[in-house]
């Protein structure tokens, strides 16, 4: 059929495909698709009704170049070089990947994780919640019938934090593997601000160059040389994890976060604690209310809490230890487990060789921008001190590779929730009420039991407490302390209001699922609001 005058109208006005030649010079710089021209197909061919198929074994390949920093113009091998895979580790080597830098990972461990994901917060909190599991089933009639709960291996509890741990690992290496992360597998020291040599796990040795580093190496128990630490009834906190046999009495020395932690798991199992407290009254930073409903619940599951005590030596055997203290006590025990202390994981990186010098606890000084006195030398996470807590230095690290690829809006870490997951657990932000009276703030207190909440009802925990500390004339939240079942899970309703400022009158006026523990904000803020006068 002969083409119609409506036809060739039509046509022409259908604008037609621009071939290579046609391309104008900066058309062509703006392309970055790679497709060889001999390999390309015709999709669509104009004289046939069929169309190209697509087969992945042909040679056409699409891609896109990656664009490169224009500000990172030098010759090292990479643009960032991140010690530890550890949360800072991970963070700050995402950041910087996710900037369009060359980054690489050095650890010594195979798999990624750090200390948090092997010896640390992962595998201590499943096995606390595994615990937890075994307290809860041991309170109801129907599931402790006939079921012996007493005396369980602590290894055998392990098998659940071992699988956690592996399904970290993998969870994270994919995120290593989808950024094209380098992990190298050795121990970094700095030959100078710009080279470092490894000991490879193989036996092998390199160096590596670099621009910029951060130094997220963690921290490891503080060991005092009056410990043996090799005998098989002393442990840290991180060969507890490896105990193999079941023991009735276990003396934990130390009451901080780690130590108290522990008191929960080890009652739990029923066995008998000795909780040596080098301090006048146990976590003495938190709320007092809040540290003396811990000392009560402690003392009711059958924890000896020894405030004010100091080591004066162990005594080893074959079956026992004995541990004398500076008082003349003697305590007799199955096991001891230290608690007091960490120390920076720095005296292997050889800092004299860039100028830098660790504290005696092996921890770094930075400025607000998580920089060293080395210019190009970063550093965060526990490595750094203050709140050395796996969430913090998660944020801490982004923040710090943040501030190394120029971004302007990065801003510090500074509100931190606590989180001790005790049995039960513990978390709080904002001030506490020793603080406020001292600094002469008019606040008041708003309360909410967890015995007089459905929700706690339902699952028989009962136990706790939540507070809101607010400025009695304007209402704003001061405060926020909580004690109980799912703590760390509740303080962030209030951390949120609080850090956009709210005011009481947010859970007064917001309607809240009903059972659930987060009403308790509504009843702590009902009740305080009728101390307002």
């Amino acid at each position: 059929m002969p083409k119609s005058k409506k036809d060739d109208i039509t046509q022409d006005k259908i604008e037609q495909p621009k071939t290579k030649a046609d391309l104008s010079e900066s058309d062509k710089t703006a392309n970055t698709a790679s497709i060889g021209e001999d390999d390309k197909p015709n999709h669509f061919d104009d004289g046939s009704k069929h169309f190209d198929v697509i087969s992945p074994l042909d040679s056409t390949r699409i891609s896109i170049k990656r664009q490169k920093r224009q500000d990172a113009q030098h010759n090292y091998d990479y643009d960032a070089i991140v010690i530890g895979a550890g949360p800072a580790g991970e963070a700050a080597a995402m950041k910087i990947a996710k900037s369009g830098q060359k980054v690489a990972v050095i650890d010594p461990r195979k798999q990624v994780g750090g200390n948090c994901a092997h010896v640390g917060t992962i595998p201590s909190k499943a096995l606390r919640q595994s615990v937890f599991n075994i307290i809860s089933n041991r309170r109801d009639p129907v599931l402790n019938q006939g079921v012996d709960y007493h005396l369980i291996p602590l290894n055998k509890i392990l098998t659940k934090a071992r699988d956690v741990v592996r399904a970290q690992v993998d969870t994270h290496t994919r995120f290593y593997e989808r950024n094209r992360i380098d992990l190298i597998n050795g121990w970094a020291s700095f030959k100078d601000k710009h080279c470092l040599h490894i000991d490879m796990n193989d036996g092998t040795e390199r160096n590596i160059t670099f621009d910029k580093a951060i130094i997220t190496v963690g921290s490891r128990p503080y060991r005092p040389d009056i410990l043996d630490f090799d005998h098989p009834r002393v442990f840290d906190s991180d060969q507890i994890l490896q105990m193999d046999y079941v023991i009735q009495r276990i003396i934990i020395y130390g009451a901080g976060v780690i130590g108290c932690e522990y008191a929960s798991i080890f009652t739990g199992l029923g066995y008998k604690v000795d909780l040596i407290n080098t301090q006048e009254q146990l976590l003495s930073y938190l709320d007092d209310e809040i540290s003396d409903a811990l000392s009560h619940d402690f003392r009711q599951f059958g924890v000896l809490i020894r405030n004010n005590e100091e080591i004066d030596y162990l005594e080893t055997f074959d079956d026992c230890v004995i541990l004398h203290l500076k008082s003349g006590k003697k305590i007799k025990s199955d096991a001891i487990l230290w608690c007091n202390g960490r120390s920076g994981n720095t005296d292997s990186l050889n800092l004299a060789n860039i100028g830098l010098e660790a504290n005696k606890r092996g921890q770094l000084s930075v400025n607000e921008f998580y920089q060293t006195n080395i210019d190009n030398i970063y550093a965060a996470g526990d490595v750094i001190g203050w709140p050395s807590l796996a969430s913090a230095a998660y944020d801490q690290g982004r923040c710090a590779a943040a501030y190394m690829v120029g971004d302007e809006n990065a801003q510090p870490v500074r509100s931190v929730p606590t989180g001790i997951y005790t049995i039960p657990e513990i978390s709080s932000i904002g001030k506490n009420e020793k603080e406020l009276t001292a600094e002469q703030v008019p606040y008041e207190v708003g309360q909410a039991f967890f015995k007089h909440l459905a929700r706690a009802q339902i699952v028989g925990e009962r136990s706790g407490v939540l507070k809101i500390l607010f400025h009695r004339e304007t209402l704003q939240i001061l405060g926020i302390h909580c004690y109980g079942n799912q703590a760390s899970e509740i303080i962030h309703i209030g951390q949120a209001v609080m850090l956009l400022n709210g005011t009481l009158e947010y859970f007064v006026n917001t309607t809240f699922n009903y059972p659930t523990m987060a009403e308790a904000y509504r009843v702590a803020a009902l009740n305080g609001l009728n101390r307002v006068f």
